[in-house]
């Protein structure tokens, strides 16, 4: 691929990127790195778990992106009644006009570009587990036939960390096929003034969609393109290695604090978001500090903390801080 093709299509993606995240921001007021984060995601091809307590615009957040998109939305509002087959659809019976019998594959919600999971954790394991092979293969499985989704797909879900009621922890099976857990916290009191002023009075707020499917496949392209060097796919692989307590570069708060590691899809993702990125960046290959801020969002749903940790409340964020400290970038070769 030739240098001037390289530079067009960086430069698409930045327009692309920014238009969007312009468009977002006629809605959503502040959180700066909350968007970012999860535009990272869903250019990098990732689904997104936010997690944060209600009324913090996690929901209208989902909802602007599908606004500013020419994408299909569906959402679906995870309660404990929700059985599989409301997600993924079923086999209806039909009776056509001659009086022939038939089954049919009526689609369920899953079937959009973009849906949003509201408070997942408020469905039964069997229900979470539906989703799993739809976020992992983009295909859904009913009757014995294979049901493609479209692409893009994204599964953007949201929880509650506070209310523990009638909630179902997800397995970690499911949460490590969110490529980013994205923490929302309250916003400052200049934020707040901005959100009266925008949602409070008359002035109607109209999102327009800027990008469609067909340049986001493509922007999805270029970030695969983007080139990492050996030395800093070295530096990912340790601060994955990093996270397992037997491991010879474990540092000592994960030897104390930590049970599992990160998965080898942990180090996918942090490959994929730091791309993007570096892109953002004006730049065609990945760094070290690229990797380094993403690593919060990519690896802190995937380190399993013991009983210490929990007890003394070591969060997984303080491990990361720590393995971003303790392990060195490797020389360039």
């Amino acid at each position: 691929m030739s240098a001037e093709i390289n530079r067009a299509e960086l430069t698409a993606f930045q327009e692309g990127f920014a238009r969007l995240r312009s468009e977002i921001g006629k809605t959503i007021v502040g959180y700066h790195d909350v968007v970012n984060q999860v535009l990272t995601a869903m250019f990098a091809g990732g689904h997104v778990l936010l997690e944060g307590v209600p009324g913090l615009g996690k929901t209208l957040l989902v909802r602007t992106i599908s606004q500013a998109t020419h994408l299909s939305f569906k959402r679906i509002q995870f309660t404990p009644d929700l059985m599989p087959a409301d997600i993924t659809g079923t086999n209806v019976f039909y009776e056509e006009e001659g009086g022939a019998r038939t089954f049919r594959f009526q689609p369920g919600p899953i079937f959009a570009h973009l849906v949003l999971a509201d408070e997942i954790n408020r469905a039964t394991p069997k229900t979470q587990s539906a989703i799993l092979e739809a976020m992992q293969e983009q295909s859904v499985t009913a009757g014995g036939k294979t049901h493609a989704l479209p692409a893009p797909f994204w599964v953007l879900a949201t929880q509650n960390p506070i209310e523990m009621e009638g909630t179902y922890p997800l397995p970690e099976a499911q949460i490590d096929r969110f490529m980013f857990k994205v923490d929302v916290h309250p916003q400052g009191e200049e934020e707040l003034l901005g959100i009266i002023d925008r949602t409070t009075g008359d002035d109607e707020i109209a999102i327009e969609p800027v990008i469609g499917s067909e340049e986001i496949l493509h922007m999805q392209n270029t970030v695969r393109q983007t080139l990492v060097a050996k030395f800093v796919q070295r530096y990912a692989a340790r601060l994955v290695l990093g996270t397992h307590p037997g491991h010879s570069v474990a540092i000592d708060s994960t030897k104390q604090f930590v049970r599992f590691g990160v998965s080898p899809r942990g180090l996918q993702s942090l490959i994929l978001a730091a791309k993007v990125r570096a892109l953002l960046a004006n730049r065609f290959n990945v760094s070290c500090q690229d990797i380094r801020d993403v690593a919060h969002p990519a690896l802190r749903h995937r380190i399993i903390r013991n009983f210490e940790a929990e007890a003394e409340g070591v969060s997984t964020d303080t491990i990361v801080d720590g393995l971003l400290e303790r392990i060195t970038e490797p020389a360039a070769a």
